[in-house]
């Protein structure tokens, strides 16, 4: 890569390889799929989702809620600033790549919205104020990733950021799934209180820290919400065939990870009320090397007899 006027080369080499870092041990889920890419798209990627991880840490961190929203403010300046980088090595590898490639970092002011509305404790009344959440935290994640990859020839950069953003929908209603009893501890819903009252939960906590609700009920709820989940990677999962193959192929393993986690929450629903549900490591490593040949993983569950408005 080479950088720009006025870029010291040994240390736009040292930014990248911090951002390799943090990707690496903060985002391994999404570092299976990121070490798909050729070096230059790689560095690119690991540099969008180190400044993704510095915003969501400043979210879910330990500061009272006004100092995380200084923290939010700050940064949102500092980016707005960008190629002024300065000595941060993360905003500097985001400088140089957002120079070279097509991404769009105004995506990064939604994903700040979306922390901000976490700090607030915002909650969500129907799947659209629900899907707008998700557009903000995550479609912005695919559709800067988008920015990184290559397409093929006749495939439409506006076609592929809709799917970007829909695929980004699917793998964020699968993190609300995963971590509904953990976020519910930290004063968090993100299920629409129209679906809560449809299947007659509350999601109030109990003295040992578990859900109150029936456990049918939950898990009817928590099955309804990962069918309403699948259909979104039905169809953003439509994007590969528009990729250049190592750009699918990081698409393939990211969202195969994330999508497997789903089918087993469709398969054992009750699953996410005893433990984290997560993948071992060499299964993890499995959908990556299939992803190289076969893209993503598929997962086809029963759908529920009455679903009215849960199409992307």
């Amino acid at each position: 890569m080479r950088p720009g006027p006025g870029v010291d080369a040994d240390a736009l080499d040292l930014a990248y390889r911090e951002c390799e870092r943090i990707t690496r041990t903060e985002a391994r889920n999404f570092s299976y799929g990121i070490r798909l890419l050729r070096p230059d798209r790689r560095g690119a990627l690991s540099a969008v989702y180190a400044v993704a991880r510095r915003i969501d840490d400043i979210g879910d961190g330990d500061l009272p809620p006004a100092a995380k929203l200084a923290r939010l403010d700050q940064i949102r300046a500092a980016l707005r600033r960008l190629p002024a980088a300065g000595a941060d090595p993360v905003l500097l590898a985001l400088a140089d790549a957002a120079g070279r490639l097509p991404i769009p970092l105004a995506a990064l002011d939604e994903l700040i919205d979306g922390c901000v509305a976490d700090v607030r404790g915002t909650r969500y009344d129907t799947l659209a104020d629900l899907v707008g959440y998700c557009r903000c935290v995550a479609g912005s994640i695919g559709r800067l990733s988008l920015g990184v990859f290559d397409l093929r020839p006749a495939a439409s950069r506006e076609r592929a950021a809709e799917l970007a953003d829909t695929l980004g929908i699917a793998l964020q209603l699968t993190n609300i799934l995963r971590d509904i009893v953990e976020d519910r501890g930290n004063g968090r819903i993100y299920l629409p209180a129209e679906d809560l009252a449809r299947f007659g939960c509350t999601l109030e906590l109990g003295p040992d820290g578990g859900l109150r609700d029936a456990p049918d009920r939950l898990v009817d709820l928590i099955r309804w919400q990962a069918v309403r989940a699948e259909r979104y990677y039905r169809t953003g999962l439509t994007l590969l065939p528009m990729l250049d193959r190592r750009s699918a192929a990081c698409v393939a393993a990211m969202a195969g990870i994330y999508h497997r986690l789903l089918g087993r929450m469709i398969t054992d629903p009750a699953a996410v009320l005893r433990r984290r549900v997560s993948l071992p490591g060499w299964e993890k490593a499995y959908v990556a090397a299939r992803a190289m040949t076969v893209g993503a993983p598929r997962t086809r569950p029963a759908e529920p007899a009455a679903d009215q408005g849960v199409r992307p």
